[in-house]
């Protein structure tokens, strides 16, 4: 087991090296950032003293590994747009995403886990079908345009919830019906498929002679022993999440880092974009790590080589 843990530290650490090296020289390719550093209309005397105050009179090599040295102590420079340090304007983004995915994610695995069972469970035609077409609907159907749906109907139809922002409770369910509509769908179907496996399996036959209450079978049986991809299919989900903020998040102008990478993209807010992008690589990086730790820790049985 330290081995594995050893060689994902590793893994981590090349992934989080190669996305430094593409923001960085993605950064560079959109043109020069001189031009956006300086005042409009600046001569070249004052461009070269801004090339010079930001090091960008350096060797290309130079510069990217004071970048990458100043990224470790969470130093990515002045944001263009609000003249302040970067890494302090995601700070205050951070807030809102995390708990706009926070609800999300959790409403998501909640309501797709007991789908799941369910369907499993009652072998009902109507029942199944019903999960069926939902879960492909929640497939098939993008986040942002079941948002705009739900603004249209809610907001400006029924006139029950408040079109965008951030406030309390009615201001979270249309954004968090939005996200977590694909989640339901994707861990039902998944939750779904693995109890039906496991249903059938000489175990659960097994627990069943001996007399077990059905629930008992279910839950402590089939449900724990069909746990590794749920689990899976939870991490995965995360990181859909995270990757579909931006969406969301301009669709109700929920100020959270989805929209702040929108709007510094727009910007060419390049400061800003880098902390941005490095920020959600290292979640995306982190929530793989545990998820592979949670695999050991629901299925002793699992050896990794």
């Amino acid at each position: 087991m330290v081995r594995y843990i050893s060689k994902r530290i590793v893994l981590a650490v090349i992934t989080l090296f190669v996305v430094t090296l593409i923001v960085f020289v993605a950064a560079r390719a959109s043109g020069d950032v001189t031009l956006l550093l300086a005042p409009a209309g600046a001569s070249e005397e004052v461009l070269q003293q801004v090339r010079h105050e930001y090091g960008l009179d350096k060797p290309v090599p130079v510069q990217y590994l004071i970048f990458v040295r100043d990224a470790l102590h969470g130093n990515f420079g002045k944001s263009i747009r609000f003249q302040e340090p970067a890494m302090r304007v995601v700070e205050r983004a951070l807030p809102p995403t995390l708990e706009l995915a926070f609800f999300s994610f959790v409403i998501g695995n909640l309501v797709g886990l007991g789908l799941g069972v369910l369907t499993a469970v009652k072998r009902n035609w109507l029942l199944q079908g019903a999960g069926t077409i939902f879960a492909m609907l929640g497939q098939a159907i993008p986040g942002f345009w079941l948002g705009v749906m739900f603004i249209l109907l809610f907001s400006l139809t029924l006139h029950w919830l408040p079109t965008s922002g951030r406030g309390g409770l009615s201001h979270l369910i249309m954004p968090v019906a939005a996200m977590s509509w694909y989640s339901i769908s994707l861990v039902m179907r998944i939750t779904r498929s693995a109890v039906l496996d496991t249903l059938d399996s000489d175990y659960v036959k097994m627990a069943r002679a001996k007399g077990n209450p059905e629930r008992r079978v279910v839950i402590r049986h089939a449900l724990r022993n069909a746990l590794i991809p749920i689990i899976a299919v939870a991490g995965l989900q995360l990181t859909i999440l995270i990757g579909g903020m931006a969406f969301i998040e301009t669709t109700f102008n929920w100020q959270g880092i989805g929209q702040l990478m929108v709007n510094s993209i727009n910007a060419r807010d390049y400061p800003l974009i880098q902390a941005i992008v490095l920020v959600i690589a290292v979640a995306i990086v982190m929530i793989n790590f545990l998820v592979d730790m949670l695999y050991m820790a629901v299925d002793p049985r699992i050896k990794y080589s």
